[in-house]
């Protein structure tokens, strides 16, 4: 049975019975007990002070108005069939006593839970068609090879390695693996005091912000672009800027003088996903440097790119110490596994390592070391080429599924991205067809949390195809496509 610590501070105002009675009532509504049986009379005697027959009196109390029942030498327990929606979800147990709970609402100084972001549905994994973007298909996770490298790093001659942590550092070996086998490719040299491990790309651009942003200071952001990077942007007080994009990526020039830092996704513009030109990147960075901003380079999706010669990292053609670069390992291999890395500067990466350290000192070392084996061993490489094919296929049938039965949309997309940006036909809302698809087991993205201003359009949707098994594609996007015709002819 379960120990239950129940605290309860009885007093003259009304009787025990009635105050242990509130109590539970309470706990039963937060559903503290589950399925798990309540202490027995004689133990919650005990911990309350009172008499056993007291608690009794109470436990059959709550029998009799259903919520809870007596199981045959198992005890009390509540009520499988009780609706927790129907019951009080406050209980006062001193109706006398003036309340002296903080006031959070008052006390907050900001409040992120206002700030409009994409809503994610947590049971996205259920939907027979999830067209979402940024999770994986978990029949794809490489999980042997995952659970060798795991074997390995736990193993009793190569635990001391790792178990007691690296105080504020990363593991060395995981550094090495980045620098040698993913930044290179991507045309990046850097030094292992220029590499910072981080818990994403969400969490690089959260301590950037954290370390580089205040109210002197102006970020440039794309729009529509990345909600999540404005909002943090935002939190620092720091003025955010809306950057115009078109078909060579963020327009450079004039709207760009007057930024401290330019943020920009080169290699797929999110949501769009342009792919930013050789052209537009050196005048880009030219431009950094006559009028003297920094470059923050997201490469979110670059390792899985399917196209043969992907263009390098804006980072590689940086001569200048301008771009500051940041990935993930969340798109190739698993987002659940929060193993991000950040470059820069050595003095940058020392401010940035420091500040970590007071946040969660460094990410899993277990999760680091598994990781490091995970790449050393040629497993990583072996995944990215499998993934490659898949992502590709899956590519293909997406570019043809919506040719065919969203003929009359806009449709945005680039060889090698993850996704599809759409814009609806005219007078077609974005949120009801994300509510009508949702109820055939379509799962879709509305785009209108992705633009900047007040009044976003609210006919565009994004379609991934990470997760969504292949020969779920085209029947999916059929029926989408029967929802979009009848809300348009409506």
């Amino acid at each position: 049975m379960a120990d239950f610590l129940i605290n309860i501070e009885l007093h003259q105002n009304s009787t025990y019975q009635q105050q242990i009675r509130e109590k539970l009532v309470q706990l039963i509504t937060q559903d503290t007990f589950g399925d798990k049986p309540l202490p027995s009379g004689r133990k919650m005697a005990e911990l309350l002070g009172v008499s056993r027959n007291t608690v009794v009196l109470v436990y059959e109390s709550l029998v009799d108005e259903g919520y809870l029942v007596a199981r045959e030498r198992c005890g009390f327990f509540v009520d499988p069939d009780l609706s927790m929606e129907q019951l009080p979800k406050t209980v006062q147990l001193n109706p006398k006593k003036i309340s002296r709970q903080p006031n959070w609402c008052e006390r907050l100084q900001k409040k992120p839970s206002k700030l409009s972001t994409l809503n994610k549905d947590e049971n996205w994994i259920k939907y027979t068609y999830p067209f979402i973007y940024g999770h994986i298909d978990v029949n794809e996770f490489p999980l042997y090879q995952w659970r060798e490298c795991s074997r390995i790093a736990e193993s009793k001659g190569k635990l001391h390695e790792w178990v007691e942590g690296f105080i504020d550092m990363d593991d060395p070996q995981l550094v090495s693996q980045i620098r040698q086998q993913i930044l290179s490719k991507r045309g990046i040299s850097a030094k292992t005091d220029e590499v910072l491990i981080t818990l994403g790309t969400q969490n690089s651009l959260f301590l950037l912000t954290s370390l580089l942003a205040d109210k002197s200071v102006t970020f440039g952001v794309e729009n529509p672009g990345y909600a999540n990077l404005r909002h943090v942007i935002s939190l620092c007080d720091s003025p955010v800027k809306a950057l115009k994009i078109d078909h060579q990526g963020v327009q450079v020039g004039e709207q760009l003088k007057a930024c401290d830092y330019v943020c920009v996704t080169p290699s797929h513009q999110y949501p769009t996903t342009v792919t930013m030109t050789i052209e537009r990147r050196k005048a880009l960075l030219e431009q950094a440097c006559k009028d003297d901003f920094i470059v923050i380079e997201d490469d979110y999706e670059s390792e899985v790119n399917f196209i043969e010669k992907p263009l390098p990292a804006l980072k590689s053609f940086d001569q200048d110490g301008r771009v500051i670069y940041t990935g993930s390992l969340s798109k190739s291999l698993s987002p659940g596994i929060r193993i991000g890395y950040l470059v820069a500067d050595s003095s940058l990466i020392t401010e940035l390592r420091k500040l970590r350290a007071l946040h969660y000192r460094h990410p899993p070392s277990n999760n680091q070391r598994i990781t490091a084996l995970f790449l050393s061993q040629g497993y990583y490489d072996s995944h990215i080429r499998r993934m490659r094919q898949s992502y590709e296929k899956k590519w293909l049938l997406m570019q043809q599924g919506i040719e065919r039965h969203l003929g009359d949309c806009e449709i945005h997309s680039t060889a090698g991205s993850f996704c599809f940006w759409i814009g609806l036909p005219a007078g077609i809302n974005s949120h009801l067809l994300v509510d009508i698809a949702a109820e055939q087991g379509i799962l879709v993205e509305s785009g209108d949390s992705l633009f900047m201003q007040e009044n976003a359009p609210e006919n565009y949707i994004r379609l991934g195809f990470s997760a969504i098994s292949g020969d779920k594609i085209l029947p999916g996007l059929a029926i989408l496509g029967e929802l979009i015709n009848t809300l348009k002819n409506k």
